[in-house]
């Protein structure tokens, strides 16, 4: 039977209502049941602590009101854009796994020298099976190249927060349109990225508001220089490691 605590059993602070003021613990003290247990993950993920689908409406809805709100300080009313990555990129693995999705499906390397055609095999698929690890190199292009031609409106350090939400949605977008490979059409495994340039110019226009020729047109160009570095830093990562391995 649970019981309303006049202190914090936690960190022993007089407490009033459902949580401490100091830690942020819960007063309502009961015996540990699976439940609690399994309730505690839930509300991490999706609670109002961690209000996890109201992350996702307004990243849809109007991201720029979301993350003008969180920069400003916010951060209580939308999920962390670390934590919204992770969990996101451990959704598009989990899918991808249950429905053994091949991004690279039966292609071949064009390359004549049967050595370098299996390290760079080898080095694609290393990208592959590390692409959760990978995506922080896609963050990372997009902060700095959004910092480097909007460097007057934001730090570096709020340009990744953005990052991390903006490429958690390319997650959602890449794994619905793993889906529509799969089982619909094979031949649309670009159109993800045709989705994300729109989503991702729609979301800067939605965050500075004005200017938005100039957001627009910026916006197409941070886009494609920060995939294609991505692209190539990944893969020369990915390279690296198989060729290192192999010494």
């Amino acid at each position: 039977m649970s019981e309303r605590s006049t202190y914090c059993h936690n960190c022993d602070t007089p407490a009033t209502g459902n949580y401490c003021s100091s830690c942020g613990q819960r007063t309502t003290i009961h015996k540990v049941t699976f439940r609690d247990t399994f309730q505690d993950f839930w509300d991490f993920i999706f609670s109002v602590n961690a209000p996890f689908f109201k992350t996702i409406k307004w990243l849809i809805i109007n991201p720029g009101k979301l993350l003008r709100e969180y920069l400003a300080g916010k951060r209580k009313s939308y999920y962390k854009p670390v934590a919204f990555f992770l969990v996101m990129t451990v959704v598009y693995l989990l899918f991808r796994s249950l429905i053994g999705y091949d991004p690279f499906g039966n292609t071949t390397l064009n390359v004549t020298d049967e050595t370098q055609r299996q390290l760079l095999t080898e080095a694609r698929n290393f990208m592959l099976l590390n692409i959760d690890k990978l995506l922080f190199v896609f963050v990372f292009t997009m902060g700095f190249f959004l910092k480097l031609f909007f460097y007057k409106k934001r730090s570096l350090a709020e340009f990744l927060a953005v990052s991390f939400y903006l490429i958690a949605v390319y997650t959602i977008i890449t794994t619905l349109n793993m889906f529509f490979i799969q089982y619909v059409d094979s031949q649309v495994q670009y159109l993800a990225i045709l989705v994300m340039l729109i989503y991702f110019c729609y979301a800067l226009i939605s965050f500075f508001q004005k200017q938005k020729i100039l957001v627009l047109l910026k916006a197409i160009i941070v886009y494609f220089i920060s995939f294609i570095s991505y692209g190539l830093l990944a893969f020369a990562i990915s390279f690296l490691f198989v060729y290192l391995k192999q010494l």
